[in-house]
């Protein structure tokens, strides 16, 4: 289904009521992010500590990185990563994308970057960077399940598109993680799963995302 064409503002306004008049499952939705959020930090916190010590060693700069993110209803947040690239290069991304790449709308990922540290290759490969955004889970920025946050910059060309996708909450994963996470993968085919998630929210369906997340985690299908 394309829901990228088309896009109006009243559409925006439908959606933002429709997932508002959620008020149980959103609020059902904030408790399992925060009690899974704690758990999963006291869980995995020597990873964390380890993970962090070996970035700090291996290359100079600091161990997390920190970017602004789109949020909710469009609200700016600090996003948190374990940092995978050598300090100060990650704004430099055009030149490693083709016009042609640019012209297709990919979003691209690519494991040949040479602006990533050999570490940071092993961490983008079995999602180890992301934990750190459980913090931001923690903090209510983002859910577990949702569109993932984006840079405004990918999504300038479509606004109403950027209203529609902030309508909930950012997620650690979504459709588009267990369906297409691929380095072919365009911002539209990104943008179509976001929407669609929006469209069918429910507790069952976020459940069932974070069940399949899993074996996509495990197989590092389409990391980089």
């Amino acid at each position: 289904m394309d829901y990228v064409h088309g896009v109006e503002p009243q559409r925006v306004l439908e959606l933002r009521q429709t997932v508002e008049s959620k008020e149980i499952y959103l609020v059902f939705k904030r408790m399992f992010d925060f009690l899974s959020a704690t758990f999963l930090i006291i869980l995995f916190s020597p990873l964390l500590s380890v993970v962090y010590l070996i970035i700090r060693i291996t290359s100079p700069g600091p161990a997390i990185f920190k970017q602004t993110r789109v949020g909710t209803f469009g609200r700016e947040f600090t996003l948190y990563k374990f940092r995978t690239m050598y300090y100060g290069e990650h704004n430099d991304l055009s030149k490693f994308v083709s016009e042609d790449e640019k012209k297709r709308g990919y979003y691209v990922k690519t494991d040949k970057d040479p602006r990533i540290t050999p570490i940071g290759r092993y961490l983008r490969k079995t999602s180890i960077d992301e934990l750190p955004q459980l913090f931001n889970v923690l903090k209510g920025d983002m859910s577990l399940v949702g569109p993932r946050p984006v840079i405004k910059y990918f999504l300038n060309a479509y606004p109403h598109v950027i209203d529609l996708r902030t309508v909930v909450k950012p997620g650690l994963t979504g459709l588009w993680q267990i369906k297409n996470r691929a380095h072919s993968a365009t911002i539209m085919d990104m943008i179509d799963y976001d929407l669609e998630y929006i469209d069918n929210v429910s507790l069952y369906l976020d459940i069932k995302i974070l069940l399949e997340t899993i074996p996509t985690v495990l197989k590092c299908e389409g990391a980089a």
